[in-house]
């Protein structure tokens, strides 16, 4: 059993810090907006990670699987939803303090959304339900171990991804400086949706 749940907590770890498409939303936030504008973000993201986790725990896996359009209409949502999302941050500038008051980062509802139309998150999510199944024989134990230990191994990797975020606006210094960093963060979001595809 311990072996299993280092197992488990090497996963999470391993699959929240890892680069995709919340990490690097988590930082162009961070860069954007500043660490505490930034936290009503990361924890929709996390909430929603947890939720999905707990969800595939529970048994939304066998339903997912009983019916593949729903798994393409999700591919589809979740790709225009970071697309959408890229083309935000590809296209921004550098941050105006004046105007940021009318500006505003992502909310919780926005970063529970994009765990929840981000197939690589529901790919995460089933995967660590069907190989952690084994850590108990109760549905609801398993869904409440699968989403613990995700939120809290999001809430860890999003908080590193957004301080250098923060950092990164310390280094940026001229508006050019601004749009290439934008540019990049936005094409690696655009490129985060290519293994959902290849899967």
């Amino acid at each position: 059993m311990s072996e299993m749940l280092f197992s488990l907590l090497l996963f999470v770890i391993v699959a929240t810090i890892t680069p995709g498409g919340a990490t690097t939303l988590a930082t162009a936030s961070g860069a954007q907006f500043g660490f505490r504008r930034s936290m009503p973000l990361m924890g929709g993201i996390a909430l929603g990670l947890a939720s999905l986790a707990a969800l595939a725990a529970a048994g939304l896996a066998g339903l997912l699987h009983a019916l593949p359009v729903l798994q393409v209409v999700m591919k589809v949502a979740g790709s225009a939803y970071l697309l959408w999302l890229a083309w935000k941050i590809g296209t921004s500038g550098p941050p105006n303090l004046q105007a940021k008051a009318a500006q505003k980062p992502a909310s919780l509802i926005g970063g529970a959304l994009l765990l929840w139309l981000n197939p690589k998150g529901w790919a995460m999510a089933l995967g660590a339900a069907a190989s952690f199944a084994a850590l108990t024989s109760n549905p609801l134990r398993l869904a409440m171990i699968l989403g613990s230990a995700f939120g809290l191994a999001a809430i860890v990797s999003l908080t590193l991804w957004c301080v250098a975020g923060v950092m990164l606006r310390r280094a940026l210094r001229t508006e050019r400086h601004w749009r290439i960093a934008n540019a990049i963060l936005g094409l690696l979001l655009a490129a985060s949706i290519a293994p959902i595809w290849l899967a």
